[in-house]
């Protein structure tokens, strides 16, 4: 009869406990992640007073520039796992090493982006579309802002040293500085030294280099402290970026499975790609809670394949897996609650209200499935699975591109289009679940 009852206590116990690790890290985690996008928000804000032209050239060089940034957002994957196996493995010396290896490895690729964004931002900007009126624009904001490359890599090489470091606070606290911070500059420099979008460009970078330098001196200091080497390591080096090399092609696989979708999206219609914009902005919210939990499971499952404890990373795994599942029941029921709210802010048209509305159901729906696919892209990337990651999703996209270009051929809209997205989410599901299940993920150690 004791041993009956002592099982289901244990099993509480080690629940509360991977409840308490996932919250503490998930909840800053997710702080820090939404206020990202209030950067491009508040400068959005500033420099749309000053007139259509200046904002439409914004948001060209906007999305040009977060996109060159976002495809290397391995550098905070990468160099997260990394860390937080040596973290697990009890060495903090090799773990901060691993970290600055990373922060080199962005500092190279960042003078790399340069080199190439400022010379072709004229012929970028006529790649993209942008007006004639807003070209110049567009040009001025993309070549200032380019300088801020290095800058913002380092940010993300520098938020994966302390996610390893189970910190996720600081992040936080460095991200919403950063807001103030950049907000500030802005209105400063556009309106009171009267520099126009120039001056929203300069902010920006000001800012960004600010916030790299607040992390460069933690990391600094984590490295004294723990007589960890500052000088570049070609081998380490070369290391992350093998290590990251495979989150690149599962980014980039992303990235065009979310163009494809935009570009079916712009064929249905102008109501119809109106209202994928604002749905898509909603997936994208929705997103940075389930990827707030997908962070935490970097974390944690890489500390405890560190530590050499297999049995707790399963463990974590399946409590993970249980959070994004209900995470996903939540935000989809008050998705489907806040509808007839949601859809008045983004537009007035009755026709692109309509056309969202039933997309936006599917989007509710099939939210439970898109937690499990955000806790397990974590649980993996944890590991250090890379390589079968790039895999799944090449395989994703194989599958959703012909599905997704033949709804306008088939005379399908919005709703089918989105109905294509969530089959792309349930075979991500599937590809993880099946990885999660063979336990080839597994593999404990100082490094993989």
């Amino acid at each position: 009869m004791v041993l009956m009852t002592q099982v289901p206590v244990a099993s509480r116990t080690a629940r509360r406990r991977h409840d308490r690790e996932i919250v503490a890290l998930a909840v800053p985690a997710f702080g820090a992640l939404v206020a990202e996008p209030l950067f491009v928000m508040a400068d959005s804000a500033i420099v749309g007073h000053l007139g259509t032209a200046q904002l439409a050239g914004l948001g060209v060089a906007s999305a040009l520039l977060m996109t060159a940034v976002g495809v290397f957002v391995f550098l905070a994957y990468a160099t997260t796992a990394a860390v937080a196996r040596r973290v697990g493995a009890g060495d903090l010396r090799a773990a901060i090493r691993q970290g600055m290896d990373g922060i080199w490895l962005a500092l190279l690729i960042g003078a790399a982006v340069i080199a190439v964004l400022l010379p072709t931002a004229p012929a970028l900007m006529e790649l993209f579309g942008a007006s004639d009126t807003a070209a110049p624009y567009a040009i001025t904001y993309l070549r200032i802002s380019a300088l801020g490359i290095p800058a913002m890599l380092v940010v993300l090489a520098a938020t994966g040293v302390l996610r390893g470091l189970q910190d996720t606070k600081t992040p936080l606290y460095v991200a919403v500085g950063g807001f103030v911070a950049n907000a500030a500059l802005n209105a400063g420099l556009v309106y009171g030294a009267g520099l126009g979008i120039a001056g929203s460009a300069w902010g920006t970078v000001i800012a960004q280099f600010d916030m790299a330098a607040v992390y460069l001196y933690v990391v600094i200091r984590g490295a004294r402290k723990h007589s960890a080497s500052l000088r570049p390591d070609a081998a380490g080096i070369r290391a992350c970026a093998q290590a990251g090399a495979p989150l690149l092609v599962r980014t980039l696989s992303l990235r065009a499975i979310l163009m494809i979708a935009t570009a079916v999206a712009a064929r249905l219609g102008d109501a119809e790609m109106a209202a994928h914009q604002i749905i898509l902005s909603l997936w994208s919210l929705l997103a940075f809670a389930l990827d707030a939990i997908a962070i935490a499971g970097q974390a944690i499952i890489g500390r405890y394949l560190g530590a050499g404890d297999a049995q707790g990373a399963r463990e974590a795994c399946r409590r993970m897996v249980q959070w994004g599942i209900a995470t996903g029941v939540v935000l989809g029921l008050l998705v489907m609650a806040a509808r007839s709210l949601f859809l008045p802010l983004f537009s007035s048209d009755s026709v692109v209200q309509d056309a969202a509305l039933p997309a936006l159901l599917m989007v509710a729906v099939s939210q439970p499935i898109c937690g499990i696919v955000f806790v397990l892209d974590g649980v993996l990337m944890g590991a250090g699975d890379g390589p079968y990651l790039a895999w799944a999703m090449l395989l994703t996209l194989a599958v959703f591109a012909p599905v997704a270009l033949l709804v306008p051929a088939l005379g399908g809209g919005l709703t089918a289009l989105w109905g294509a997205m969530t089959l792309m989410m349930a075979i991500r599901m599937l590809t993880l679940w099946l990885r999660s299940r063979s336990g080839r993920w597994v593999v404990t150690g100082a490094t993989r």
